[in-house]
């Protein structure tokens, strides 16, 4: 009986995408948010790594939902 339970569960789980939210993209620094000093890391470098992150977690996101925009 647990385990029908918690089948029936995990299936309202998956199937609801209010469980599995669109991954959202990083905030993009400011202009004025890099002092051009060279620093390291630099904001800038740390935006392109969370926007990668960001992309490969929209790729995954979207293969468990194919019919989202």
């Amino acid at each position: 009986m647990l385990l029908r339970a918690a089948r029936r569960i995990l299936h309202v789980v998956i199937d609801d995408p209010s469980h599995d939210p669109r991954p959202q993209p990083p905030e993009r620094p400011l202009p004025g948010d890099c002092c051009d000093s060279g620093c390291d890391p630099c904001v800038q470098d740390v935006y392109a790594e969370q926007l990668a992150d960001y992309e490969q977690r929209l790729a995954r996101w979207r293969e468990r939902h194919p019919g989202a925009t």
